[in-house]
């Protein structure tokens, strides 16, 4: 086998020199593979949230239409990156390869089934077929390969939890657990997107860390996604609203808060422009977490200038330690989230 770069740099056919995710294009040739990858028949890709809206958009809702534009774009990148949104998402696949290198230093083994926990903008991929399209979950059935490189991160699908249910969750782990290390007892933390997978998700995890003396706030964008987190319980008060329009956002805050706003505000939605409606709601000392991959860097940090706010804010990384662990465990400690996670996405 021929020997490969730790980050897949082996992989980039251009431009040479970056790293495989800013790449344009990644050899995707999966007949021989290197001697640190692992090689993945992939099963199921989970479609990032930002990146599936604005897929389903460009397509006008048609199934074949959207598995065209998917189709290209792997054929164009030799990866599942969306050359709108920048962002890819996850997959669901089984081991069938493993390079040399990596025999004895990875405890998978051919046959197990695993969940990748880096971005498909990042994942040398070859779809054969697009199967079926899932819309209202985001996934995608095909037949396809994969390439994990010798520095991606995974997780062994639980015995306990069925698949598409483990996969909907991993795919926005990292949400989950970044709020877990940030909210600490007594905040008020507002989750925007809260309805969402990563938002429940969130709900969750912020309640049980700001605990009797905090507060959490979900707002949510539908009425049905308004009730569906009403009756989980998590939130101390929901309400759905338009997180594009700051102002009436920002008031209803302050009414909720008496005017102290939050310490902590959550942004999970996949849609641009939630930018000031994130600082707005935040304290001047406060911070803003920003999960979701439509936020524009430049439009939070002039925005958050031009209104002299002075929040911290956080780009939302996708991976934090023992964020596979903490996300799955939610779903065995809660029936209730664990029931609306079954009905909507396994």
């Amino acid at each position: 086998m021929k020997k490969g770069n730790k980050y897949g740099t082996h992989r980039v056919i251009s431009p040479k020199g970056v790293l495989p995710q800013p790449a344009d294009k990644l050899d995707n040739n999966m007949d021989e593979i290197y001697d640190n990858e692992i090689l993945i028949d992939v099963q199921t890709l989970n479609i990032d949230s930002a990146s599936f809206t604005q897929i389903e958009e460009q397509a006008g809702g048609d199934k074949a239409k959207i598995a065209e534009i998917m189709m290209d774009i792997v054929a164009k990148q030799g990866k599942h990156r969306n050359p709108v949104t920048g962002s890819g998402g996850m997959l669901l696949g089984t081991v069938e390869k493993i390079g040399d290198a990596l025999v004895g230093k990875t405890d998978l083994k051919v046959g197990d089934k695993i969940a990748t926990l880096v971005s498909l903008s990042l994942t040398p991929l070859r779809i054969d077929k697009i199967k079926e399209i899932r819309a209202d979950v985001d996934q995608v059935d095909i037949d396809g390969k994969a390439i994990l490189f010798e520095s991606g991160i995974y997780a062994k699908i639980p015995s306990d939890l069925p698949e598409k249910l483990a996969l909907s969750a991993l795919d926005v782990a990292g949400a989950p657990a970044q709020t877990a290390k940030l909210v600490k007892p007594g905040d008020t933390v507002l989750i925007i997107g809260a309805g969402g997978k990563s938002g429940m998700l969130c709900c969750y995890e912020a309640k049980k860390r700001a605990g009797v003396t905090g507060k959490v706030i979900g707002l949510c964008h539908s009425q049905k996604s308004t009730e569906r987190l009403e009756k989980l319980g998590f939130c101390d008060y929901v309400f759905s609203a338009d997180a594009t329009q700051p102002v009436p956002v920002m008031e209803k805050i302050a009414e909720l808060t008496n005017g102290e706003m939050c310490d902590i505000t959550i942004n999970n939605v996949n849609i641009p422009d939630t930018e000031m409606t994130s600082i707005l709601c935040t304290k001047n000392d406060g911070l803003v977490y920003f999960f979701s991959m439509a936020t524009s860097f430049t439009k939070a940090a002039l925005g958050a200038e031009g209104v002299g706010s002075d929040v911290t804010m956080i780009v939302g990384n996708g991976y934090t330690k023992g964020h596979a662990e903490i996300t799955l465990q939610e779903l065995r400690e809660c029936e209730a989230l664990r029931k609306i996670f079954t009905e909507l996405y396994a």
